[in-house]
């Protein structure tokens, strides 16, 4: 993962608009766009096989696929298919995604998410690389063979300090989420390089997936965030990450502005612009975005953050 990468998120509940801000994104100059599998929503495995036929030159990416509801060999499976229709342009990540949805929508027992998810990657990772895996864990059991090799690098979602340890030590890069720039730089970027110094193996990427919006007035900024991202402080994990990063009225349920001003990227183009750059220079070695649009026409407002994107995509 030595190259510097901006991609986009293209998430919607329709897959012809995630098609058409597939194209949107492809017109604007990005190169990377990057799905994530919600509840019941759209299954983003499915939509990438489907995108690669339209979209010849686009890297892919998942963030992420949740893991409980599917055994590691499903998703091999799925995999496969994208890896074949589009060699080297797709990475897989993947997480235990949230207590509440997967216990009250799967039924499933959410214990030792972490552990899940290590030996899941543990399974993955060596089912792609040597075309075989027979693993026996704690939480899983995965004898499978598929025709060869194919190069798919497994990422994880992380959030806490545990888990990027997990993703330097195990995983091929380290997936964020709404993780102040600050914590970025004080708690998971060591992390994940003292997980890789355990493991005595390289340390892998990180995927700084953050949003952004490219708008001056921090009024219609705030309305755009507490609309948009609304979900994120009320969940116990994501409290307490804000806690560590330095802001305890996470708790409150609610987005704070000293909140909104160290997670989110918004300003002119030039701001942004600066403010995208220092995350490079910090030690992503990727930028995954979010686009909160804001003020009264938000497609305006998306399209005028998807051109900056487009623009940076091609510098970096």
């Amino acid at each position: 993962m030595s190259i510097s990468r901006i991609g986009v998120a293209v998430s919607s509940p329709d897959a012809n608009i995630i098609m058409s801000n597939i194209d949107t994104a492809s017109k604007a100059g990005v190169e990377s766009v990057w799905l994530t599998t919600g509840g019941a929503g759209l299954d983003g495995l499915t939509i990438f096989s489907a995108a690669t036929q339209r979209f010849e030159n686009m890297m892919f990416g998942t963030s992420i696929v949740p893991t409980f509801p599917r055994h590691p060999i499903v998703i091999a499976q799925q995999v496969q298919v994208i890896s074949q229709l589009a060699p080297g342009r797709f990475r897989l990540g993947i997480g235990p995604s949230h207590r509440p949805t997967m216990e009250s929508m799967f039924g499933t027992n959410f214990h030792h998410p972490l552990g899940h998810l290590k030996e899941y990657v543990e399974i993955l990772k060596t089912l792609f690389s040597t075309g075989a895996v027979d693993y026996t864990g704690e939480y899983y059991h995965a004898t499978a063979q598929i025709p060869g090799p194919i190069d798919v690098p497994v990422m994880a979602s992380a959030l806490r300090k545990k888990s990027f340890e997990m993703c330097g030590g195990h995983a091929d890069g380290a997936i964020s989420w709404v993780c102040p720039r600050s914590y970025l730089e004080k708690v998971a970027l060591p992390s994940i390089r003292r997980g890789a110094e355990t493991a005595r193996r390289n340390t892998p990427g990180l995927i700084a997936h953050t949003p952004v919006c490219v708008h001056e007035n921090f009024s219609e900024i705030r309305d755009g965030v507490q609309k948009q991202l609304s979900n994120y402080p009320k969940l116990p994990f994501y409290q307490q990450m804000f806690a560590e990063a330095g802001y305890p009225e996470a708790f409150e349920n609610t987005w704070s502005d000293r909140m909104i001003e160290g997670t989110i990227i918004f300003g002119t183009e030039e701001q942004v612009s600066e403010q995208i750059e220092q995350l490079f220079d910090m030690g992503a070695s990727d930028i995954l975005v979010s686009i909160v649009d804001a003020g009264k026409n938000s497609r305006k407002s998306y399209e005028r953050t998807m051109n900056l994107l487009g623009y940076l995509s091609q510098k970096f």
